[in-house]
C-alpha cells in the first residue's frame, strides 16, 4: 500500500460519521489542496422509503451533507494530521458545520447512484476550513455546487 492510500485510510478511519449516515465510500485523491470523494446511494438507503414512496430521489439535505462529509470533515481531517494533530486528538474532535453559501443544485440524484465529490481548498485557519465544492454523477453530469466551511471542536466543548 502506497503512502498516499496509508493516508487516505487513516482519514477514513477516522471520520466520525458511521452507517447508516456515513456518505463516504472511497477517497480517490488527496492532497494539501483538494480531495476527492465517491458515494454510491443504496437503493435501500433509509431516507427513500418517505422521500418519495413510489418515486425515490435523494434529499438536497443529505446531498448538502455528503459534500460536507468529503469536503470538509474527512479533508479537514487530512489536513490536521498534516499539521501535526494526533489521531487521538482528531479521533476527540466533531465538526461543527459553520456556513453553506450558494448552494446550487442542478440535478437529482437518484437510488444506485453514484456521485464523485471534488473539494478545492479555500482556507484553513487553526481548526477552520473553507472549501469549494462540487458534486457530479459518473456521466458527468453537475449534481450541485456549494462552498461549506466548518470546525473542528472537541466533543467536551
Amino acid at each position: 500500500m502506497g503512502d498516499n492510500q496509508i493516508e487516505i485510510k487513516r482519514v477514513l478511519d477516522l471520520v466520525p460519521q458511521q452507517s447508516p449516515f456515513r456518505f463516504i465510500d472511497t477517497i480517490e485523491e488527496l492532497d494539501d489542496v483538494h480531495i476527492v470523494g465517491t458515494y454510491r446511494f443504496r437503493e435501500d438507503e433509509y431516507f427513500y422509503r418517505g422521500h418519495f414512496p413510489g418515486r425515490p430521489i435523494t434529499p438536497g439535505v443529505i446531498l448538502l451533507e455528503t459534500m460536507a462529509q468529503t469536503g470538509v470533515v474527512a479533508f479537514g481531517i487530512y489536513l490536521l494530521l498534516r499539521q501535526g494533530r494526533s489521531e487521538e486528538e482528531i479521533a476527540g474532535m466533531g465538526t461543527l458545520f459553520a456556513t453553506a453559501d450558494t448552494v446550487e443544485f442542478s440535478s437529482v440524484v437518484m437510488p444506485g447512484e453514484k456521485v464523485i465529490v471534488s473539494g478545492e481548498k479555500v482556507y484553513m485557519r487553526r481548526e477552520s476550513l473553507k472549501t469549494q465544492i462540487i458534486m457530479e454523477k459518473e456521466n458527468g453530469r453537475l449534481v450541485c455546487t456549494g462552498t461549506l466551511a466548518g470546525k473542528g471542536v472537541s466533543f467536551d466543548e
